[in-house]
């Protein structure tokens, strides 16, 4: 995957062993350790275990970035987190501080108190890619699909992103009836431009394409 640039695992909110028991087997296949320089996760991790796991993928243990989520007991990870990834400013925090939960204008508030081009963040289980007033908002949604107080149907997910020069592109990979379905999506810096395109792994047929400004 060395073409694809730089890669950015984009992942959270498991509540292992709290709300259930493990990553699904068909993501940790994918979750191949020498191919991931950056781990992002948005917190509620649960066990150390798991932390442990999520800090053997990244290239090093310094580029695994961990917040703290709402359900963590592990006081030395940061409630929020900057860092530069190529020409990108990503903040990172779990979500639970955004009142209300999810809310896109409070999510642009944090996102302008961060000073970021991307703002990744968890807590509601539900992946979401949004551009709004020229910025990106990523919600990687629950690795093991664990259930949530804002929904009653959690569909598994992570995201993986490809840094290339001014743009990313991103790769949703959800479970859905245990089939992998893979959403990718480009995002520009300069032109803010996002284009989504949808296969179905499992019959590796369909195929969706929007343009969204």
């Amino acid at each position: 995957m060395s073409d694809f640039g730089e890669l950015i695992l984009v992942i959270g909110d498991f509540h292992i062993p709290q709300r259930t028991i493990d990553v699904p087997e068909k993501f940790k296949e994918l979750l191949i350790p020498s191919k991931i320089q950056y781990v992002i996760c948005t917190g509620n991790i649960g066990n150390r275990e798991t932390r442990e796991w999520l800090e053997t993928l990244a290239a090093n243990k310094a580029s695994t970035h961990l917040v703290k989520g709402d359900a963590d007991e592990m006081p030395d990870l940061p409630e929020k987190k900057v860092i530069q990834i190529g020409e990108f400013k990503i903040g990172i925090v779990h979500g639970h501080q955004v009142i209300p939960w999810g809310d896109q204008e409070a999510l642009a508030t944090i996102q302008r108190e961060m000073d970021c081009d991307i703002l990744i963040t968890g807590h509601t289980h539900k992946n979401k890619i949004v551009t709004h007033d020229g910025k990106y908002f990523i919600n990687p949604g629950s690795a093991t699909g664990a259930y949530s107080a804002l929904s009653e149907d959690v569909i598994p997910s992570f995201i993986l992103m490809a840094i290339q020069g001014n743009q990313i592109i991103v790769f949703v990979y959800e479970l859905i009836d245990d089939k992998l379905n893979v959403v990718k999506s480009t995002i520009s810096k300069e032109a803010q431009f996002f284009h989504q395109k949808t296969t179905n792994l499992a019959i590796n047929r369909s195929e969706q394409n929007q343009d969204t400004n």
